[in-house]
């Protein structure tokens, strides 16, 4: 008598494969999300900025130019003096501050260096809540390593922002989110050391 063959069914899936296999889709399926989220966050901040930046296109003429005072490296450690405060050029540290908001006060050789780098350096101290907020919103779109956006405070200005370029300044008093705008767009990424714009 012939032997009957047994048939293999396929193997199941356990349970808690099908829980991993789902939570795998859910969790791809939340980041796309909130990529998607991020995204249309960005080109919406972005977009606010350029506007921005049109209706502060006369506020450029307020723009103080002053003489280059050069690009000499100082030792580490060594300090300066400039002609401007704060500093738009000059004698300047190795090291520089990579672009972002800072809530302590950096050196200012080491900012100058930023300057050279076509970073903007923003000084503020206390504008209020909604420019602290524009402030950090520009700090994080600006990140580049030639064209970044660098916000530090400076003690004593009260409600004013300073602005620097290599060079230039601009002082707010009080904080005009337009002016700024036109500043950082008209200054930015066109240092010395490597112009990218």
């Amino acid at each position: 008598m012939a032997r009957k063959k047994k048939t293999q069914r396929p193997a199941r899936r356990a349970p808690h494969q099908w829980l991993l296999g789902g939570l795998g889709i859910a969790l791809l399926l939340l980041i796309v999300g909130g990529l998607g989220w991020w995204l249309r966050s960005q080109n919406a901040a972005y977009a606010a900025f350029q506007a921005a930046v049109q209706r502060g296109q006369p506020a450029l003429q307020r723009v103080e130019s002053f003489p280059d005072e050069g690009r000499a490296h100082l030792e580490p450690g060594e300090r300066a003096t400039y002609r401007t405060d704060p500093p738009t050029s000059g004698p300047h540290s190795p090291e520089w501050v990579n672009p972002g908001f800072y809530t302590t006060e950096q050196p200012p050789e080491r900012l100058v260096h930023s300057l050279e780098h076509g970073h903007i350096v923003i000084y503020y101290d206390d504008p209020g809540p909604e420019a602290i907020q524009t402030l950090r919103t520009w700090a994080g779109m600006f990140t580049g390593p030639w064209d970044g956006v660098v916000v530090v405070p400076k003690r004593g200005l009260g409600r004013a922002v300073i602005l620097t370029a290599w060079t230039r300044m601009l002082r707010l008093e009080p904080f005009d989110p337009d002016a700024a705008a036109a500043f950082i767009d008209a200054f930015r990424g066109r240092g010395p050391e490597h112009p990218v714009r």
